[in-house]
């Protein structure tokens, strides 16, 4: 896929690595519709890059409809990637008992049933279009965690929404398969990204060290480079990758 000329929308593309992939998208020569809940950085980023914003709850169907909509007025949408989501800690039975399901349900509901209902609309807009010379009409990109693998005490609300991703994947894949559309799913280690810049130092530390190599946190920068790769290698399809400096979690 050449990025040039094509429009793309960025989930959560306010911060982190939405803004990371915003930026990078838009300095390839793509057109940016950054879709997040975040309006004033949303709007300051999309004016950054020359791109648009719109606000969003991925959750919703109304405005994951504007979104695409937004997109398609651009030109040839060609490109989603996922990166809204949250990420709530608490223990399935704690100091004050059962864990919230309230907590749990919007959990899923903003990572898992997000990711698919911005993935649905942007599909269906995707095959209308007029195919690229190998035959491919759009790419999407949702970001898991390698906590649906080595979810830790307090992720279970979290994990179980990126092992959602991750079981979504190839049959997404498989679907759209004859639309010539492909889907993918990058997930992310220990990355430098607001979640984690919320906790103290020295657990920033520990956690940058704990990676084998190489031992950093990753950046928006580093999730940004592959996302364009999986956008330009047309083989890559229906699969999810660790891109994680070969960490393995441990419970806590």
């Amino acid at each position: 896929m050449e990025i040039k000329g094509k429009v793309f929308i960025v989930t959560g593309g306010a911060s982190g690595l939405g803004e990371g992939t915003a930026r990078m998208l838009a300095a390839s020569g793509g057109k940016v519709v950054i879709a997040d809940m975040q309006v004033d950085k949303g709007e300051a980023v999309a004016k950054d890059i020359g791109g648009a914003f719109v606000k969003c709850d991925v959750s919703q169907e109304a405005d994951g409809q504007a979104v695409v909509a937004r997109a398609v007025s651009l030109g040839k949408l060609m490109g989603l990637v996922n990166c809204a989501g949250i990420a709530p800690a608490e223990k399935t039975v704690g100091k004050n008992g059962a864990h919230n399901l309230g907590v749990f349900s919007k959990t899923i509901m903003v990572n898992l049933v997000g990711s698919f209902n911005m993935i649905r609309l942007a599909a269906e807009a995707m095959a209308k279009n007029e195919p690229e010379a190998t035959g491919e009409r759009g790419c999407m990109i949702s970001t898991a965690s390698v906590a649906a693998y080595d979810g830790q005490i307090g992720q279970a609300a979290y994990s179980a929404s990126k092992g959602g991703v991750v079981g979504m994947t190839l049959p997404i894949a498989r679907d759209l398969a004859r639309n010539g559309i492909r889907n993918m799913t990058i997930a992310p280690g220990i990355f430098g990204t607001p979640m984690l810049f919320g906790m103290p130092k020295e657990v920033q530390d520990a956690l940058a060290a704990s990676v084998p190599f190489p031992s950093r946190l990753g950046t928006p920068e580093d999730y940004a480079k592959l996302a364009k790769h999986i956008f330009e290698n047309d083989m890559l399809n229906g699969e999810v990758i660790r891109l994680d400096g070969a960490i393995r979690m441990a419970p806590k």
